[in-house]
């Protein structure tokens, strides 16, 4: 076979092809290095591969971007979420270090990044559906969101140099996406939506037919389209998200741009709460499946009123902006991010329930009672925290709300 050449054109690489370039471009392994590779990506967008010297236990793990999504080719994709993804994850990596992966190299010409292996993680979403706990994630994940997104914000960012990176993280293919497929697609009968069938009837009724909500979400798209407030991951779900005992490690940045910080922090609680709908469905009664509900219940909470009281703390010592140190105005920014949270935890369980991009929470409870009940439950806790979402501003308003709506 005659010898790739990786620096003239993109093409789509197999596994064999991703061996022979991480030995002819990339300088990682030792020269007498016996690789091995395999394609490891579950997601919807890209190719992953992880690449080991068998000989000498090392690894790592390179992504490559293609012109179309995997998970539909109706999705056309710039390669340049791969360069947005490096330079995101070197930016976070020195705003939250340690809370991210490493990045070795970006291959422009590749459409690849070439990136520290967490094959000792595992991801989130598959930890919680094995009911696994992790005492210091919530800290960990707090710490990340208001880190990488307070310091990227006018607040305390010189404003030429935000701007700067304002247009440097234009992503237009990946934020139309979102702006489809969590803002817009699930509030009509989209013929690109995949509804469980018990549940039609009950979309059509809380969302598809009544027209002041329909409002709202009309609000949230284009607050989401036009608040450039600070640096969002824009995708941080429980599968953007590797943990293990004393680590958590945040990937996948590639949906990143200026976008509201809400949004962040709402898809982490929404997928709390999806792992909280797949434990009450799947597991058996009796104390462990008490002491996990306990356990996802107080991470909740804490996600909101740690995020609250480090935001707190962090904007007291590294605010800049004149005029944001004016009395009130911290209260008044952070209580639009708790509105914008909400909200976005609202849509979030509503769009993976009744929209394209389903989650395993949901479609892997057999019981098509149990599915049907706990796809309501999040609907009608959707619907709750949108049209209600001024007032939900603490953990425990998402903890009565979610007892008052017990199935």
């Amino acid at each position: 076979m005659s010898k790739l050449d990786f620096t003239k054109e993109y093409f789509t690489m197999k596994e064999s092809d991703v061996v022979e370039y991480a030995k002819d471009v990339l300088d990682f392994f030792d020269k007498d290095s016996v690789l091995t590779c395999k394609e490891i990506g579950d997601g919807n967008l890209n190719y992953v591969f992880r690449v080991v010297d068998e000989k000498n236990e090392k690894s790592i793990i390179i992504k490559q971007a293609g012109p179309v999504a995997r998970i539909s080719d109706e999705f056309k994709v710039s390669p340049d979420r791969n360069r947005i993804e490096s330079e995101i994850l070197k930016i976070q990596h020195s705003l939250a270090p340690g809370l991210v992966p490493k990045v070795y190299h970006h291959d422009a010409i590749m459409n690849c990044c070439v990136m520290e292996d967490l094959s000792d993680h595992i991801i989130l979403r598959t930890a919680l559906l094995q009911h696994k706990k992790f005492p210091l994630l919530i800290d960990h994940i707090t710490t990340y969101m208001v880190n990488t997104l307070l310091l990227t914000s006018d607040v305390v960012m010189e404003h030429k140099e935000k701007k700067e990176l304002v247009k440097n993280f234009i992503n237009p293919e990946l934020s139309e996406i979102s702006e489809d497929l969590v803002y817009t697609e699930p509030f009509f009968d989209c013929s690109r939506n995949d509804v469980f069938e018990p549940t039609e009837k009950l979309a059509e009724e809380l969302f598809w037919n009544d027209e002041k909500f329909l409002l709202e979400t009309a609000k949230l798209k284009f607050d989401f389209m036009t608040n450039a407030q600070c640096l969002i991951h824009g995708d941080l779900h429980s599968g953007s998200i590797f943990v293990k005992e004393n680590s958590t490690k945040v990937i996948d940045p590639e949906f990143a741009f200026y976008g509201p910080a809400g949004y962040d922090v709402g898809n982490v609680i929404a997928h709390f709460v999806f792992a909280l709908v797949n434990a009450e469905a799947t597991m058996n009664d009796g104390q462990e499946k008490e002491d996990y509900l306990a356990w996802l219940k107080e991470s909740i909470l804490n996600l909101i009123d740690i995020f609250k009281y480090k935001f707190n703390k962090l904007w007291n010592e590294k605010v800049s902006e004149r005029v944001a140190k004016y009395e009130g105005f911290k209260e008044y920014y952070l209580d639009r991010i708790l509105s914008d949270t909400a909200a976005v935890t609202g849509l979030e369980l509503c769009r993976r329930v009744i929209g394209l991009a389903h989650v395993k929470d949901i479609t892997t409870i057999q019981d098509a009672v149990e599915r049907a009940a706990a796809e309501r439950f999040c609907l009608v806790f959707g619907k709750e925290l949108i049209m209600n979402r001024d007032k939900i501003t603490d953990g425990k308003n998402y903890l009565d709300l979610i007892e008052s709506l017990k199935r």
